[in-house]
């Protein structure tokens, strides 16, 4: 098999991690390296080794390189019609995460990748993750009986210099462009898109109800501690809360409650603890395959996509009720503070109600959070079809 060649757009910021990874596949005889999309090029340091036909013209670029896959990793608002470009000229996808700011973004992608019946792969790269079939076993199993629900905990530290890395970062909008960069929505959008996959409700059609709390301490448009409960088609709630405000940084992971025992998964670690009763703890660790290597095994040998765009459809429902919620609230000076020497906000006691949330499937104005807005999204307020 000749290695396939790849474009990548968007190779700084967390682009340089696709770089180190098309260039690792390269050095594994799978793909080549054909370009590069960015507006100002990349030195030799920046592209890993000898540098690519570079272009701030994407579609010239595939033309000119012949790709047979592009890697999108550029703002969130621009991810719809470079998808479409690459569609229309034949050239598969892998598309990071969110795969569009709303609902209709994201419509218009998907269908259009489907008429060009050309492969796309949403860059959940949690989902790679070979923990993911093996807690389904366990559930379909009966090991922790029957489920209840599904929690999920991301409490990140971030400086303000990370709401300033982009002029998008950290807006709802810009110059009129929904941009929907939210705690839930792109930095811990993993969480919501594993809770989703564990719970068995990642179609759109899964979604039953959605509520939401967005707040904000830092000066930005969006939000950065929330929290989301989504109901599910199974009849399970799906509760999720994020900080970018931690008091300490701590792994993010999904928590599924059944009658009988409880299964926690640290989804950046491929790290699982089994807690059933009649059992003492066990502990997990698991392989991961990465997506780009996924979607060329798909390519040659027809090996089935890990996370296809209608697998991504129920997180889309809830970017989409993220996106029609009123703007965040602001939170009271009092309710935060800032950490000296650090140039970061802190919500103090926001870790254990992130916890709390997780452990106990409830939004943080049910745990007692004061400064916590409420919103419930009818189904017709987040879908567009």
């Amino acid at each position: 098999m000749s290695p396939v060649p790849v474009v990548l757009a968007g190779a700084r910021g967390h682009g340089r991690w696709h770089v180190a990874n098309i260039r690792r596949l390269e050095r594994a005889g799978l793909v080549r390296l054909a370009g590069i999309c960015e507006l100002t090029p990349l030195t030799e340091e920046e592209a890993g080794g000898e540098v690519p036909e570079q272009s701030a013209d994407f579609g010239a670029l595939l033309d000119s390189t012949g790709a047979r896959i592009a890697v999108i990793c550029t703002p969130i608002p621009t991810h719809t019609d470079l998808a479409l470009t690459a569609a229309r000229r034949g050239v598969h996808l892998l598309l990071e995460k969110p795969p569009a700011p709303s609902y209709a973004d994201f419509r218009r992608m998907a269908d259009g990748v489907a008429e060009a019946g050309v492969a796309c792969q949403i860059g959940f790269q949690s989902l790679g993750s070979h923990a993911v079939p093996a807690i389904r076993s366990l559930i379909a199993e009966g090991a922790i009986g029957e489920v209840v629900g599904v929690g999920g905990a991301g409490a990140w530290v971030r400086d303000e210099a990370y709401f300033r890395r982009a002029p998008w970062a950290g807006r709802r909008r810009l110059d009129g462009v929904d941009v929907v960069d939210g705690a839930l929505t792109n930095p811990l959008a993993h969480a919501v898109a594993t809770a989703l996959a564990l719970d068995g409700s990642t179609r759109a059609e899964d979604v039953t109800g959605i509520e939401t709390e967005l707040s904000r301490a830092n000066d930005i448009e969006a939000d950065d501690t929330s929290c989301v409960r989504i109901g599910t088609a199974h009849g399970h709630r799906v509760t999720v809360a994020a900080t970018l405000c931690a008091e300490r940084a701590d792994e993010p992971y999904v928590l599924v409650h059944g009658g009988s025992g409880r299964v926690t998964f640290w989804y950046k670690q491929d790290r699982v603890l089994l807690q059933r009763g009649g059992h003492g703890p066990e502990e997990f660790e698991y392989g991961r395959t990465d997506l780009l290597e996924n979607l060329v095994a798909h390519l040659t040998d027809g090996t089935p996509l890990l996370v296809p765009p209608q697998e991504t459809g129920a997180f889309m429902r809830v970017v989409e009720a993220i996106r029609r919620a009123p703007d965040p609230d602001r939170l009271p000076e009092a309710a935060w503070r800032r950490v000296p020497g650090e140039d970061r906000r802190v919500v103090p006691g926001i870790d254990g109600l992130v916890a709390a949330a997780a452990d106990t499937l409830s939004l943080y104005s049910e745990l007692g959070a004061p400064w916590a807005p409420r919103t419930e999204h009818p189904l017709s307020e987040v879908s567009t079809r």
